[in-house]
């Protein structure tokens, strides 16, 4: 039987053959103790990347967020970030159950302005109203499409939430995807934050893991939070490996995945009458929306999974399609076709 065509997300790669071999021969040691070799060896190197005095190695990218939450914030505090950002709707609630504090979203298709920042925070003085204390933005943005949020406009953003007296912190899960596409080095796009986090098991290709990187202050404090979240690891290494050879090995292919998605998307343009700007297909996330006279998402996913590609409903008329390593340009062109076939294109 051939294996689907799997663009549900890019976490759903497995590692190579290369990655495997990579985390076998892993030296290794007990984290908990700083004692893991290749963990102390990745940290340095993604804080070098961005930037930063310190970093530290979280078993997820939700963990991530939430420890740089714990940090940033106090309980009952507010958090501004962009509309259907990955904080607010992929995170099962905890921002509220973990940190104690609630989301505003503001902004659409990934982005908000300085004049939108401005008036989500709260005033000062008035003690009906939580403490506006932290702005979030993610790069790239999930939800919408995986666009990138242009840098000028960050430095923008960060700037004013830093002298209204917010914190800044960056959800990179795909920050390494937002790189590629716009050319803009890692360590400019993290420098404007307090704290960044990245992930590995995404366009990267590992099972697994996300770094926080920061100050060594707010690394510290991050990492009590680790470990009281049930966070802090063993002998990780041939987690950090794998991220390693990702770094080495997946990083400058991502302009492969981005093609991919941009052929997909173009595809699904010209042959169906799906809602899609293309403008908004800038790395290897496809979403487009399904108007009326068109089956429902949950209809699409189904009838597409019958033909052997999977795709996700990230909404009742909203599809969602991820490309990724695992997956080349002809299976990305037999799933363009499948979906045409399917929305009756």
């Amino acid at each position: 039987m051939t294996a689907p065509i799997d663009l549900r997300s890019d976490t759903v790669t497995r590692p190579t053959d290369a990655m495997r071999a990579a985390m076998a021969a892993a030296p290794v040691g007990d984290d908990q103790y700083g004692e893991d070799p290749s963990t102390n060896r990745l940290q340095a190197r993604v804080a070098e990347l961005l930037g930063q005095e310190a970093a530290l190695w979280l078993p997820s990218g939700t963990m991530s967020n939430q420890v740089a939450l714990l940090v940033l914030t106090r309980r009952g505090d507010e958090v501004i970030a962009s509309r259907e950002s990955h904080a607010g709707w992929h995170e099962v609630g905890g921002a509220a159950a973990n940190a104690g504090v609630q989301i505003v979203e503001i902004g659409r298709g990934g982005i908000f302005s300085v004049e939108e920042l401005d008036a989500a925070i709260k005033p000062a003085g008035l003690p009906v109203f939580p403490s506006t204390t932290l702005m979030e933005i993610e790069n790239t943005h999930n939800r919408a499409g995986g666009v990138v949020v242009p840098q000028p406009l960050v430095q923008q953003l960060c700037a004013a939430a830093k002298a209204r007296g917010l914190h800044r912190f960056l959800d990179g899960a795909r920050l390494w995807n937002a790189h590629v596409a716009s050319g803009v080095p890692l360590h400019e796009m993290a420098a404007p934050f307090d704290l960044v986090s990245v992930a590995f098991s995404k366009g990267l290709g590992a099972p697994g893991g996300s770094v926080l990187a920061g100050p060594k202050a707010l690394i510290a404090a991050a990492d009590r939070h680790r470990r009281r979240l049930g966070g802090a690891m063993r002998q990780n290494g041939i987690f950090a490996a794998a991220a390693l050879h990702g770094l080495d090995h997946h990083l400058a292919r991502l302009v492969d995945d981005h093609a991919h998605a941009r052929g997909l998307a173009e595809r699904l343009v010209a042959a169906a009458p799906v809602q899609l700007d293309l403008a908004t297909v800038q790395t290897n996330i496809v979403v487009f929306h399904l108007p009326a006279g068109l089956p429902d998402a949950p209809t699409v996913v189904a009838r597409a999974r019958e033909q052997g590609v999977l795709v996700n409903a990230f909404g009742p008329r909203t599809v969602r399609a991820v490309t990724h390593l695992d997956v080349s340009a002809a299976q990305c062109e037999r799933a363009a076709a499948v979906l045409v076939q399917v929305l009756g294109g």
